[in-house]
């Protein structure tokens, strides 16, 4: 039962945190060494609840990126959306298979991950004290340039605890998209990167899973799913009335705590 507790508690906090700017692999790296299951076969079903998350991102789409898929034959703006998310998810895959090594023998560490989440959270709020000029009001809107910039702001969330969603949110502003706009891209570009990344550690690591990882992996594959679209819905109704600031000022906090702490 522990196994199972530890997979729906661990589930629910990838869903809430993955697409929020607050770092979910911060967050499941403390909240796995916690509970002491931060070893390979741990890192790995972090990369399988990640799945589950990606998975609510595209149901709540699914009409669109269905759109999307149907037309790239024949539909200028469906392929243009095809690119811009492939330009965007390149800086960040070159830079990931050249140095994940490193990045995962080096930077995951609980300093460095609450060290990223304070500053990070000073960036947000200096982000959201500059005048922001919007040139890019819709996802449909963007150019390739503007992918490349997003994409590149992405590459900054190689370090754990930076946060993929809040450095392509928050690079998007920064870039002139709307936080309708710079929120959905970081969804839309989440698909490929995140299933990149898993495919990569399944391919690296599959052999360590057994029969009786199943059920414990299917409860947090379901946890996130369940929570990550309660999520995504959440911050889409949240952004129409209210800045990331909130945001913000909890990752200052908590890695204060978690640096005080640790």
């Amino acid at each position: 039962m522990s196994a199972y507790l530890a997979a729906l508690v661990l589930g629910i906090i990838e869903g809430l945190t993955e697409f929020l700017p607050v770092s979910s692999t911060g967050h499941l790296i403390l909240a796995a060494e916690w509970m002491g299951v931060h070893d390979e076969k741990g890192k790995l079903f972090e990369v399988v609840i990640q799945l589950g998350a990606i998975l609510a991102i595209c149901w709540e789409y699914r009409a669109r990126l269905g759109g999307v898929v149907g037309g790239l034959s024949s539909d200028a703006q469906a392929r243009r959306f095809a690119t811009n998310v492939m330009i965007a998810f390149l800086p960040a895959a070159v830079l990931g298979a050249l140095f994940i090594g490193p990045i995962k023998s080096v930077l995951f560490q609980t300093p460095i991950v609450a060290s990223a989440w304070i500053l990070g959270g000073i960036f947000i709020l200096w982000t959201e004290r500059r005048m922001h000029e919007v040139h890019v009001h819709e996802v449909e809107d963007l150019r390739p340039v503007d992918a490349l910039k997003v994409g590149l702001a992405q590459t900054l969330a190689l370090i754990p605890g930076v946060s993929r969603s809040g450095a392509t949110i928050i690079g998007g502003l920064w870039f002139g998209l709307s936080r309708r706009a710079a929120t959905e891209f970081s969804f839309f570009l989440a698909i490929p990167t995140m299933f990149a990344a898993a495919s990569y550690d399944l391919y690296k690591h599959g052999a360590l899973l057994t029969v009786e990882d199943i059920g414990p992996f299917a409860v947090g594959f379901a946890a996130a799913f369940a929570s990550a679209f309660i999520a995504v819905r959440a911050l889409l109704r949240y952004i129409q009335r209210h800045d990331f600031s909130v945001f913000a000022w909890y990752r200052i906090v908590f890695g204060i705590l978690i640096l005080a702490v640790g």
